[in-house]
């Protein structure tokens, strides 16, 4: 059975992005009232301000149709809260807070049609770093040994015949994200590399799923595998395969 995907916190971020230009139009509102002689300036700004928050309330096909105007806008407002968040030491929650906003609004978008071209996109770092086997140049090469989430990924791609691309710089993970020319894009990343991705392919929706980094940054990481099942089932229209034609690749040796 797959599980259904986790509810993530947008809270953090809608309380600026919707709460700022609505208590800047409920002010505009007051001072045209209370100053007739700057009723036409308050009054325009209120509309701009309305008009501001208005994108926040597109959903489905509606978001989709000015999705890139409306991701470049979102980031924004992330990007000039981020030296603040930062200030008060919460610039990893109000990140995670921006991702879960545009995880929000893609699910809406691709659970009631989902994605027919789709590409995983993993950090090489979840493999386990004494591990030998050049995934990046084939995933099959894994020993799958057990010792890192790049096994189960292995055999989910194998069963459900996902697009999946491992990769150790950004850039490359961006290259090719374009060359396959997808209509989602499920990344996985640590923070600050999510909210690049979105940023950087505002041409291309994508569902975000954070890194775990229990040993710090790009060692040994790993992330919930259950969680990329749920996102794939959940928006992307599955794949036929026979059962004949999935072949479990088993490498001999391991990873320690």
């Amino acid at each position: 059975m797959i599980p259904p995907l986790p509810p993530e916190r947008t809270w953090p971020f809608l309380l600026v992005r919707r709460g700022l230009p609505l208590a800047l139009a409920a002010a505009a509102l007051v001072t045209a009232t209370a100053f007739p002689g700057l009723r036409g300036w308050s009054l325009l700004a209120a509309v701009a301000c309305l008009a501001e928050v208005g994108s926040t309330f597109r959903r489905g096909q509606g978001y989709m149709n000015h999705r890139m105007a409306i991701t470049r806008l979102d980031a924004l407002w992330a990007r000039a809260f981020r030296p603040l968040s930062r200030f008060l030491g919460r610039e990893e929650a109000w990140i995670l807070a921006f991702c879960a906003w545009n995880n929000r609004r893609v699910r809406e978008a691709f659970q009631a049609r989902p994605a027919q071209r789709a590409i995983v996109l993993l950090p090489h770092c979840i493999q386990l770093a004494r591990c030998k086997a050049e995934i990046i140049q084939d995933l099959g090469t894994c020993h799958q040994c057990g010792l890192c989430p790049v096994g189960d990924v292995l055999e989910e791609t194998l069963q459900r015949r996902w697009e999946v691309r491992l990769s150790n710089r950004s850039r490359r993970a961006y290259r090719e994200a374009r060359e396959y020319g997808p209509d989602l894009m499920v990344a996985v990343a640590c923070p600050d590399r999510l909210f690049k991705g979105l940023t950087r392919l505002p041409e291309i929706p994508g569902y975000t799923i954070p890194l775990a980094l229990p040993h710090g940054m790009c060692v040994d990481t790993t992330f919930s595998v259950p969680h990329l099942v749920a996102a794939m089932e959940a928006l992307v229209e599955p794949r036929t395969t026979r059962p004949e034609n999935i072949q479990p690749l088993h490498a001999e040796g391991q990873a320690g």
